[in-house]
């Protein structure tokens, strides 16, 4: 059996980095889809599909 490594203490601005720049891509995508359309709508689609292209990709690596 191989001895397990010595993990390093994660710092809470570590933890939730991610999840918070997919939560400020989300609200960014959500208020751009209200504010107009044309340049807008492109924004709006581009930041809401980041998080599901997120999904997508650690689903299908999950798997694998």
């Amino acid at each position: 059996m191989k001895p397990m490594p010595i993990q390093r203490r994660q710092t809470n601005g570590r933890i939730f980095a991610i999840p918070l720049l997919i939560g400020v891509l989300s609200m960014i995508g959500l208020v751009s889809a209200l504010v107009g359309d044309g340049l807008w709508d492109a924004l709006s689609w581009i930041t809401l599909a980041i998080p599901i292209g997120l999904c997508g990709y650690f689903l299908l690596k999950r798997r694998q």
